[in-house]
């Protein structure tokens, strides 16, 4: 028997337009391409990402860099997640961050505790000009003062619910769905 009730809210089309006007407010919000790094939030967020750079350089005739965070060791409920935490991979550009124009980019901006741990590693690696939040799903609930900058689709949710966005990378299809935890079948 199924715990939840899930409500797709984007499917693959949507995403897809979605990434598309990400793609273009990016490159109008940083006044082009130069100098532009996009950095994804593993997991999903680096496919976010990715999505993003063949957008921007399909359109914009560019090549551009991308990079990716893994935020495990920043995170400030480390004791929570265990003593051995899994450690993914992070990966820089090959010409850094110092002085680039860095777009950090996530699948689903909630508390705002993500992006402080991710900002914090990206600033222990170097200075950037500035840094740009840009995110495919806004839910609110900020435990922090961190708003996005570019978003592609914000959505309210009540306590019981949760977003879900799914890659073909790792979950095999494309899409945003919002989970309702059924709490008459837990």
């Amino acid at each position: 028997m199924d715990k939840n009730n899930r409500t797709r809210v984007m499917d693959e089309s949507d995403v897809h337009g979605a990434v598309a006007r990400m793609a273009r407010e990016i490159v109008d919000f940083n006044d082009g391409t130069d100098d532009l790094v996009l950095m994804g939030i593993q997991r999903r967020g680096t496919q976010i990402a990715a999505l993003l750079v063949s957008e921007i350089e399909r359109t914009e005739g560019v090549s551009l860099e991308a990079g990716f965070v893994d935020i495990t060791l920043y995170r400030d409920d480390l004791m929570v997640v265990g003593p051995r935490p899994i450690v993914g991979e992070s990966k820089l550009p090959s010409r850094g961050i110092d002085g680039q124009k860095v777009v950090l980019v996530d699948d689903v901006l909630h508390t705002g505790r993500t992006i402080r741990a991710a900002l914090n590693e990206l600033t222990d690696w170097g200075r950037p000009k500035f840094i740009h939040l840009c995110v495919l799903v806004d839910r609110g609930g900020r435990e922090l003062p961190i708003q996005p900058d570019i978003i592609g689709q914000s959505v309210e949710l009540l306590e019981t619910q949760s977003v879900e966005v799914h890659v073909p990378e790792i979950d095999g299809a494309l899409g945003v769905e919002i989970v309702t935890v059924n709490s008459e079948a837990i």
